[in-house]
């Protein structure tokens, strides 16, 4: 990598720091996350010698976009080449498509949910997961992660001022990397930057319930994911080995202690897995525990791979295991499993290797 600082890697009060006067950082924002800018050159309202100043020690973006694939239900996967020849997805979600009444006027504008990687690879391990298959490489810096969303946000030509929800639920652990990730948190959320709010920027984690402390203690104001996947410890050291360390008492009560809006559900991810944690049993289980917990769950269906033993739960099987939930007052809701034949459903990411 050459020796320039990436600029998307410094918030607000630090890039004012290295500039010659204060007010200059708010300018630089303004052209690079508003306007999108890739060149210093571009900033009109900097002087020439200072847009050669920042030329000389700072790069706007540190990646290039090397792939893109379209899902045929709207979903974008982007592979990133990083600066050391890395490789991370990230996928575009499309919600809500933009509303436009007869008389022209516009009714609601489209939603995006932008999925974000926080470290090449992953140390986790899930047996289920395909990320993990090619073990972790590093941490991603705060403006790497900050990175995947201007750059897609500039790719699809989205306007800066639309919100968007980032979802931290990529490749990689996100509090395995809590620096960056709440860096990046910080820089996004900049009214100066992209103004995305930390109400609509959702950490998802598969437990490490020290690590939910620490981000608990920050109160950030974001939303908390568990990926549990399983009520017993047993079958869930299977599943996720770091439960050995992280087991799930400990992590329902780093949840319990977690602050959150009162007007917000805390989300658990249960990827459902056939003969392994479908069964009705498995659902008394779950409301027993997340009893005291305002919560969601989102029930996911396994999205199969190429070499995995798991396979995927029948529909009548989901719908049988949601409607239990629901009928005794623990909401529950299937989600579609979105972008799976470009495999840029949960589980699906990982690093690519050799020719993009």
């Amino acid at each position: 990598m050459n020796s320039k600082k990436h600029i998307l890697n410094f918030q607000l009060s630090e890039l004012s720091e290295n500039l010659p006067k204060k007010f200059q950082a708010k300018q630089i924002f303004n052209w690079v996350y508003q306007k999108y800018s890739a060149e210093f050159s571009e900033m009109r309202n900097l002087s020439k010698p200072l847009q050669a100043k920042l030329d000389s020690e700072f790069s706007i973006y540190s990646m290039e976009i090397a792939h893109r694939e379209f899902s045929s239900d709207g979903t974008i996967k982007y592979l990133f080449k990083l600066h050391d020849g890395r490789t991370i997805e990230t996928v575009l979600l499309k919600m809500k498509d933009k509303k436009i009444a007869e008389n022209g006027n516009i009714i609601h504008q489209e939603k995006h949910t932008i999925c974000v990687s926080t470290q090449v690879g992953c140390k986790v391990g899930c047996s289920f997961c395909l990320t993990a298959k090619g073990g972790f490489v590093r941490n991603l810096s705060a403006g790497e992660i900050v990175e995947q969303v201007l750059a897609i946000k500039k790719d699809r030509e989205i306007d800066s001022s639309l919100k968007t929800n980032i979802v931290y639920m990529g490749m990689g652990e996100p509090l395995d990397n809590l620096e960056s990730l709440v860096k990046a948190i910080k820089i996004l959320s900049d009214e100066n930057a992209l103004s995305i709010s930390t109400r609509r920027q959702t950490v998802s984690t598969s437990g490490l319930s020290t690590k939910i402390d620490k981000l608990g203690l920050l109160d950030l104001g974001v939303q908390l994911a568990i990926s549990l996947h399983s009520v017993d410890d047993e079958v869930r050291n299977e599943l996720i080995p770091m439960n050995k360390a992280f087991n799930i008492q400990s992590i329902i009560e780093a949840v319990k202690r977690f602050p959150y809006d009162s007007r917000k559900r805390v989300m658990f991810e249960y990827l459902v897995i056939k003969d392994i944690n479908d069964s009705l049993e498995s659902a008394k289980k779950l409301i027993q525990l997340l009893r005291g917990i305002k919560a969601k769950i989102n029930l996911i269906y396994f999205n199969p791979y190429l070499g995995t033993e798991y396979k995927r739960p029948s529909k009548e099987i989901m719908e049988n295991f949601a409607d239990y939930l629901n009928s005794k007052g623990l909401l529950a809701t299937i989600r579609s499993s979105r972008g799976i034949d470009i495999s840029a459903a949960c589980g699906q990411l990982r690093e690519k290797k050799g020719d993009l």
